[in-house]
């Protein structure tokens, strides 16, 4: 898609830099995964006299919590060089007085456009890890668990794909608010400035009422999966179960609904960068800089580095 030319831009320019965070995330993501594995390995050791499950569970968590701290700190510095290199690329331009609203509005998109990458992206493939990842271990401990999952899966994003249809609308209309915004307060009509802040206030209205909805259905559908896990579980293997396992089984469950709740978070957030991606090309491409994109034109997103 054309519109989303900005976002690739940017991941090519800094791919190094992505590259890093995101193998650091990954790592971090797999030892989320296996804590609770080793957490009811570490329990029925401990209930047969051994200290074998505890020592490699202290481990793995003590690298996950290592990789963790590493990881943050990368990211602030990674996305805040990105954030830089973008809202200078289409503001050092010169601009009409006309364009002052729109560019305004856009520096703000251009923030959300940044903390989707740091925040929301990551949020995405984390759930993308507890779905997936949750239901390969859940395969080890109970393999009818995991088609009751794969079923959950088919009206979960049935659901998902009107919500998102839905936010589109309502997210592009809000937009098309806030980019009149500084016009509007320059203006200095009470009447057209008091309207303009209850648009804004009617959408966010509303598209916080589709998001209140579609949380309670999402509810509802985690509820059915873990009741039904928990007694599959039961008819299947019985009293012969043992502690440590019903923990990793339990936990696993609840990873695999924390990923199915990220499932409309996402299409909401995605239909959201869409939006934005689009209204910052356009901007982009109004300038005689940038209406081709070159490979001798990317350098010049690319933050200088400064020492340390």
């Amino acid at each position: 898609m054309l519109e989303m030319n900005v976002l690739k831009e940017l991941m090519k320019v800094h791919k190094i830099r992505l590259g890093i965070t995101w193998f650091l995330f990954s790592l971090e993501m797999t030892g989320a995964l296996l804590r609770p594995f080793f957490l009811g390995v570490a329990i029925n050791d401990l209930m047969q006299g051994s200290y074998r499950g505890l020592i490699i569970l202290s481990a793995v968590h003590f690298s996950w919590l290592v990789i963790g701290i590493l990881r943050h700190r990368y990211d602030t510095r990674t996305y805040s060089a990105i954030y830089t290199s973008l809202v200078t690329k289409f503001l050092s331009r010169k601009i009409k007085s006309t364009e002052v609203s729109k560019l305004s509005a856009h520096s703000t998109l251009a923030r959300e456009l940044i903390d989707f990458l740091e925040f929301d992206l990551v949020y995405i493939i984390e759930a993308l890890y507890n779905i997936l990842g949750s239901m390969i271990l859940l395969f080890f401990y109970e393999s009818t668990v995991v088609l009751l999952c794969l079923a959950m899966l088919i009206p979960v994003m049935t659901i998902s794909y009107f919500y998102g249809k839905r936010m589109k609308k309502l997210t592009q209309l809000k937009n098309d608010e806030l980019e009149q915004q500084v016009n509007i307060i320059s203006s200095g009509d009470k009447k057209a400035i008091h309207r303009h802040f209850n648009n804004l206030r009617k959408w966010q209205i509303r598209i916080s009422d589709q998001e209140a909805w579609n949380f309670g259905i999402m509810e509802m559908m985690v509820m059915v999966v873990i009741t039904l896990s928990l007694l599959i579980t039961y008819h299947v293997a019985g009293t012969t179960i043992l502690a440590g396992n019903i923990i990793g089984i339990y936990n696993y469950i609840l990873k695999f609904v924390s990923g199915l709740d990220t499932i409309p978070y996402t299409v909401q957030r995605v239909t959201s960068l869409h939006d934005i991606t689009k209204r910052i090309q356009l901007q982009m491409t109004e300038s005689p800089v940038t209406e081709t994109v070159s490979t001798e034109s990317l350098p010049s997103l690319a933050p200088k580095e400064t020492a340390a």
